[in-house]
């Protein structure tokens, strides 16, 4: 879409820090500082965010967004900023709007969606949030791509807004609500990975896992051999073991692709029933 807008992308790769420990975290990956500044110059018209992240769950603290926001204000660069597993944060970590920084509001357009935030993805139902001289090019956009939105999904998702906000300060908002089902299901997944020797990387938000299997050692070597490791990991996996996920090159630019090879993503909103079946998977597959 860059391209087809006349402009040139430029990849910013994140980076994982070492760590002690058994478990990864999606914190472990950050923003090089040194190498975020070199990317930016002055034909630097706009970067797109994305916290909490898909796929890794990074949770962006505002330390990191202040790195971000200063650059933008010091380039007078656009901020897209995709925030749509924004009420998806778990215990421990926060989501902060990058537009909430000083000199941000101004240059940010904050993306949301109703489908991740009330949990009917199908709907394609979503709203961007930004100063009236940014959105009225997006309403132009808008008004010559789709057109219109269905009028009864607006309606249900505007009446869900309205008795959530009423109820801000209730356990049992959905906003509250969702991530603490949620985060019980993450904690679930990643003991099961854990268990079978795989390692996990937790995330902070979001309802997605990556996985690193290389300890697993599956040789693939003559499986479509121009196809990268974890497109065919999950191809054999779906037809071998009956368990399904998605592979993570497919996210990556090229600076990260090699980085992520060996790395799947699973998906934990799921039903407790799916997720007794996927650890019934894993279990006969550690025996075998």
């Amino acid at each position: 879409m860059v391209k087809m807008a006349g402009a040139t992308p430029v990849f910013i790769p994140l980076r994982k820090k070492s760590v002690n420990g058994e478990v990864a975290s999606s914190a472990d990956w950050i923003l090089d500082p040194t190498e975020l500044a070199n990317k930016f110059n002055s034909k630097t018209k706009a970067i797109i965010l994305n916290t909490p992240h898909n796929p890794i769950g990074k949770v962006y603290a505002k330390e990191e967004l202040q790195i971000i926001a200063d650059l933008c204000i010091k380039y007078d660069t656009l901020c897209i900023s995709d925030e749509v597993y924004e009420w998806l944060v778990y215990t421990g970590n926060k989501h902060i709007k990058i537009a909430t920084l000083p000199g941000m509001w101004e240059r940010t357009i904050t993306i949301g969606s109703a489908g991740k935030t009330y949990s009917v993805t199908g709907w394609k139902l979503g709203w961007s949030i930004g100063p009236s001289h940014l959105i009225k090019h997006l309403q132009v956009v808008q008004q010559n791509t789709i057109y219109t939105c269905p009028t009864p999904l607006q309606e249900a998702v505007a009446q869900s807004f309205l008795l959530d906000f009423k109820r801000m300060d209730d356990p049992e908002c959905y906003f509250y609500s969702l991530p603490r089902e949620l985060e019980s299901k993450r904690n679930r997944m990643a003991q099961m990975f854990l268990e079978v020797g795989l390692k996990p990387v937790i995330p902070e938000g979001g309802y997605f896992m990556i996985v690193d299997v290389s300890t697993l050692g599956i040789d693939l070597s003559e499986m479509e051999k121009e196809k990268p490791y974890d497109y065919k990991f999950v191809k054999w996996m779906i037809k071998s073991k009956k368990l399904s996920a998605i592979p993570l090159s497919s996210f990556c630019g090229p600076e990260t692709k090699d980085q992520f090879e060996k790395y799947i993503r699973f998906c934990f909103i799921k039903k407790d029933s799916t997720l007794d079946a996927a650890e019934m998977i894993l279990k006969n597959w550690k025996k075998q």
